[in-house]
């Protein structure tokens, strides 16, 4: 896994629906971050965080595990909207997605870094 680049990346228009699903993650959940991904079939996946006394998970983990639970078998990229570039769903992404990489954004949406996360 690399660290994030300093060179903003261009949103492709499929790159684009996953930031207006995290930040519809975020407005729902009314969460300060939240995720989304795409799996090798194109599907779409949004999560925000989940903090309870026997559970704790980021919005890109909660992403990846609706995507891995609907039967998701690869990624091709995910959307953290104000998220981290140490975000442990990150590692997640990367074991079942060799060329996956995460556009991180600000809250408003506009891209700040790209990482690649496949092995």
């Amino acid at each position: 896994m690399t660290a994030p680049s300093n060179e903003l990346p261009e949103l492709s228009d499929e790159d684009q629906k996953l930031v207006v699903l995290a930040r519809g993650a975020l407005a729902r959940a009314e969460s300060s971050s939240a995720a989304a991904v795409r799996d090798a079939d194109g599907r779409t996946y949004a999560g925000a965080p989940v903090a309870a006394d026997t559970l704790t998970l980021s919005g890109l983990q909660v992403a990846v595990a609706s995507a891995l639970s609907s039967g998701a078998q690869a990624f091709e990229a995910a959307v953290l909207v104000n998220g981290g570039p140490d975000d442990p769903g990150l590692a997640t992404l990367a074991e079942f997605g060799s060329q996956a990489y995460a556009v991180h954004t600000d809250l408003a949406g506009t891209p700040t870094a790209r990482q690649e996360v496949g092995r």
